[in-house]
């Protein structure tokens, strides 16, 4: 049965309510616990990619793996770091530089011609991660790409029956806030094997903040 938005909304107000004020701006984190499902079984298993009405961040870093023409127009698009294949080259020999980059690093975009590179020097670090990355065609509008995935946040159900990803910031409307959620909830209410009889209690909470009930 779905929630509905007023629901969320109360929630998501009584989440800043119930927190500390910080002298930082709270990221907002969505709970969801699945029931149902067997995770031994890898194609119930989720790593999703969900793009969300607004941005969950303030800050998105990204990472796009690219030469020649699209490595400028990445460039332009403001993303925090383009990497050609001379640098994919030096990385391939510097493992710890490597893991930093990752570490630090929301979402990673790769030209397609340079996917057998970047799996071959990220791979086994991205993948357990599941931060492998979205590959791009040369021809593709790299500003609408970034600008996409500014606005996403990451679903990954992998060993427990429970996920947890960002929806938005403190200092968002709440109404930006439940959207964000209704939206990542009907995705996988579509994804899930038995839909939304998969998803159990849900809860939203600040950075410091204690679980917000919402169902």
């Amino acid at each position: 049965m779905p929630i509905d938005k007023k629901t969320i909304i109360n929630a998501v107000i009584d989440a800043k309510k119930n927190t500390q004020k910080r002298n930082f701006n709270q990221s907002i984190d969505l709970i969801i616990n699945l029931i149902g499902i067997d995770l031994k079984k890898p194609e119930n298993r989720i790593n999703e990619l969900i793009e969300l009405p607004y941005p969950p961040r303030k800050k998105t870093e990204i990472v796009v793996f690219a030469n020649s023409e699209i490595a400028l127009r990445a460039k332009d698009a403001g993303v925090e770091e383009v990497i050609g294949k001379e640098e994919l080259d030096r990385l391939s020999n510097d493992k710890k530089s490597a893991k930093n980059l990752v570490r630090k690093t929301d979402y990673f975009i790769a030209e397609a011609s340079l996917m057998p590179l970047v799996g071959r020097v990220f791979g086994p670090i991205l993948g357990p991660r599941g931060k492998m990355p979205t590959p791009t065609p040369p021809t593709a509008d790299i500003n609408s790409v970034v600008k996409k995935h500014r606005r996403m946040t990451r679903v990954r159900v992998r060993d427990q029956l429970n996920s947890q990803c960002n929806v938005g910031t403190e200092d968002m409307p709440d109404n930006y806030v439940a959207e964000n959620i209704q939206t990542i909830i009907t995705r996988l209410e579509e994804t899930l094997p038995k839909g939304s009889k998969n998803i159990g209690n849900v809860f939203v909470k600040t950075t410091m903040g204690p679980l917000t009930k919402i169902r």
